[in-house]
């Protein structure tokens, strides 16, 4: 999934007079409360997704439908039967903003929204019938009572768990594995028995598949129409926001790199005259970070701030590319998808809650 370019940046609001912020800095906007951005749900990229999950669901037979709103990112709080949608996909100037401040817009492409939305459809479904509270469930996939880890260490070639949104995130907690496994049974020609065959995840799948065929036509025995933090409560300005949330998804900036970048670029006396290693990385930081996300499903945010330690070193150092553009191009964009992939694995990973 490229997520550089989000199909919200280019939507039209249609039918909506321009909130008048939509002109703004992003200086100016930062400073405005939240609750004042007076943005809905319809008229905009969010129908389309909202409404092939609700042919999804069914297609399926099944009579559950959550209900949605706008909050401050993407969540399902317990016992609610409905999903929490981010704000900067209501709008394609807060999408921009989102852009700007994270370097990516998640949710932001028709395809990233809706697997995202079957994702948080798993744990809607659960709250709508209580599964959590049956034995089986809780046998198969754990308790929804084990706490929730700040950081978890990702085990990529596990075949215990689905593979559906980045991070590997059904292994940070049993209720995002059953929201996972959900999701995949859930999207259309995922040829889930065929992918699994032989994992042993494939018991939790068919778990779900018959747990959601005893649902169809069963109306849920949860129906709240609560709206946890919903955007006209929250009282904090988008500075604020950010600020908060870039702290959540920044990294351990203890993290050593100089013996790998002194195998890579040059302190040598003879290479004084090449380029800057700094200057260097700068140039193609962008395309860098894009394609070890890409590699890694690690967030851009957190690889930037990688990056902009590693270029701080090389300025420091003042290493200098000894080889052609093309070949540190290569060795570099391998050097920082290991450590990309150390920093996963290292038990430091933020979970996205």
């Amino acid at each position: 999934m490229d997520r550089a370019v989000a199909d919200v940046l280019k939507t039209s609001v249609i039918g909506q007079d321009e909130p008048h912020w939509a002109s703004w800095s992003d200086e100016a906007l930062l400073d405005l409360p939240m609750c004042d951005l007076h943005v809905g749900l319809t008229s905009g990229f969010l129908e389309q997704p909202i409404a092939e999950l609700t042919r999804e669901l069914e297609q399926r037979g099944l009579l559950f439908r959550p209900h949605f709103w706008l909050s401050n990112e993407w969540f399902t709080p317990d016992g609610v039967p409905g999903i929490a949608i981010p704000f900067y996909l209501a709008h394609p100037r807060l999408a921009k903003l989102e852009l700007a401040q994270m370097l990516e817009v998640e949710g932001g492409t028709r395809e990233w929204c809706l697997r995202i939305l079957r994702h948080e459809t798993g744990h809607a479904i659960e709250n709508a019938y209580k599964l959590r509270r049956r034995k089986t469930r809780q046998e198969i996939f754990g308790k929804s009572s084990q706490g929730y880890p700040r950081y978890y260490s990702p085990r990529p070639y596990s075949r215990r768990f689905v593979r559906h949104l980045d991070l590997w995130y059904a292994q940070s907690h049993p209720d995002e594995d059953f929201a996972e496994t959900f999701a995949v049974w859930l999207t259309p020609d995922s040829l889930w028995e065929e992918r699994y065959r032989g994992w042993p995840v494939l018991k939790k799948l068919k778990y779900v598949d018959g747990v959601m065929k005893e649902l169809r036509g069963i109306s849920p025995c949860v129906t709240t129409q609560e709206e946890v933090d919903s955007l006209p409560s929250l009282k904090k300005t988008l500075r604020e926001h950010y600020e908060r949330k870039r702290r959540h998804y920044g990294i351990d900036r203890q993290l050593q790199y100089d013996p790998d970048l002194k195998r890579l670029f040059s302190a040598m006396p003879s290479n004084a005259t090449k380029p800057s290693a700094a200057s260097f990385l700068n140039r193609f930081r962008r395309e860098v970070r894009r394609k070890v996300a890409s590699w890694t499903g690690e967030y851009q945010y957190t690889i930037d701030q990688v990056l902009e330690d590693m270029i701080r070193r090389c300025r420091e150092l003042d290493l200098r590319v000894p080889v052609t553009e093309e070949q540190a191009k290569l060795d570099f964009t391998i050097l920082l998808t290991v450590h990309t992939m150390n920093f996963l694995r290292s038990g430091r990973h933020r979970v996205a809650l």
